[in-house]
């Protein structure tokens, strides 16, 4: 009996049905992660399909439909429609001609087996008509997706030296959708670990992050520490570290806190800010990210004593990050707002100090006191003052 989509609010989409009228019903399928999510009950964020008709064929009907169109991959076969309700990129069925491990030499096909034949994982090849949604699965991705199962088209050692960056989109797709484990695709990710070093650093940082993006990560990052994956991309996590992780992941939920790639990243660093700094130099991490890891490498367990003061002195983010990272309450920060020192370096001068390092120094100690007392308002503020400066 075939399978289809159910209808749901992408597939009833006014400007997708202008699409399917511009390309034709024959020339056309939805593919990947909206067919594969739909079926899951997942929303669907983007929408893209396959068509049989070349980049400049699709190009030219879509214009005739006053439908506009960019070259947004064009190399590839790839074009985007911009539409109404949300972008849809349409790509040429393809197939594999060669490939080197990072990228892939490819020649347009005809056949949507073909095509499916190239993709990565069998949830990722299911195609549905546009107009029935009748589903065309080439490889048992249906049976798959209902056991939650990943698991790589074909022969799992040549999907992965046609492209080293599928042992960690395994990975990632096995820690949000899987839970049957793959025998072959552990198998051959294990085997193969070590081509992930001939990489580009961004391609496996932007992985990576995603992976420690998702709900719960800690299990899939502790299998991939068990296979010697981890070791290759991040040889600094070790079994606490990868502990630390799952720690960190169930006080989030705890305490009801969004995941966090960096401050997950950094669970899986030891609390050393070299190590974050070389890691994050690595992983071509952008300054705000860097700085956000190395502070969290700078944690201590005095942190969970001082959440407000931590947070003044070092911004509410890493005191967020250092304080889940100690697997402490957040509830003193709650309902909080980060005050601002209520003094200036002129009300120094107006005491009589003369300007230079002096006030700099009374400053700094009126500011230390201020926060060991937790912040009190601008009169006591004063009388710290006087006080040190009587004391001089």
């Amino acid at each position: 009996m075939a399978t289809s989509l159910p209808a749901t609010g992408w597939t009833k989409r006014e400007d997708l049905a202008q699409l399917v009228a511009a390309l034709g019903t024959d020339s056309l399928r939805w593919v990947g992660g909206a067919v594969r999510d739909t079926l899951l009950g997942y929303t669907v964020k983007d929408v893209d399909a396959a068509t049989p008709l070349m980049p400049d064929a699709v190009t030219a009907a879509c214009e005739q439909a006053d439908i506009r169109i960019v070259p947004t991959g064009i190399e590839h076969g790839t074009v985007t429609a911009v539409l109404p309700d949300g972008p849809v990129e349409i790509t040429t069925l393809r197939k594999d001609i060669s490939t080197d491990g990072r990228r892939a030499t490819v020649a347009f096909a005809s056949d949507w087996r073909d095509d499916a034949a190239r993709r990565d994982f069998t949830v990722n090849a299911l195609y549905a008509h546009p107009q029935t949604l009748e589903i065309d699965d080439y490889f048992g991705g249906l049976e798959d997706l209902e056991a939650r199962r990943i698991r790589f088209i074909g022969n799992a050692s040549e999907r992965i030296r046609e492209d080293h960056l599928r042992i960690l989109r395994y990975f990632r797709f096995q820690a949000r959708f899987g839970a049957a484990l793959d025998e072959a695709a552990e198998n051959a990710c294990a085997e193969l670990a070590g081509t992930l070093k001939g990489l580009s650093r961004e391609r496996v940082s932007m992985e990576l992050l995603a992976l420690l993006t998702l709900p719960d990560p800690a299990p899939t990052i502790s299998r991939m520490h068990e296979l010697g994956v981890l070791p290759v991309i991040l040889p600094e996590a070790h079994a606490r570290e990868v502990q630390a992780l799952g720690q960190l992941a169930a006080t989030e939920l705890e305490q009801g806190v969004a995941p966090d790639a960096i401050r997950r990243l950094a669970a899986l660093l030891p609390a050393l800010p070299p190590v974050a700094e070389t890691v994050a130099v690595r992983l071509r991490l952008s300054r705000a990210q860097r700085e956000r890891l190395i502070c969290a490498a700078q944690r201590k367990p005095a942190d969970i004593d001082i959440p407000r003061a931590l947070a003044y002195r070092e911004g509410r983010p890493c005191a967020v990050d250092r304080l889940l990272l100690a697997g402490a309450s957040l509830e003193r920060l709650h309902g909080w707002d980060i005050p601002e020192f209520p003094l200036k370096g002129g009300e120094i001068v107006a005491r009589g100090v003369t300007a230079g390092p002096e006030i700099a120094r009374i400053l700094q100690a009126v500011e230390s006191r201020w926060v060991e007392e937790g912040f009190p308002d601008r009169r006591r503020v004063l009388r710290i003052t006087d006080d040190l400066l009587t004391e001089r």
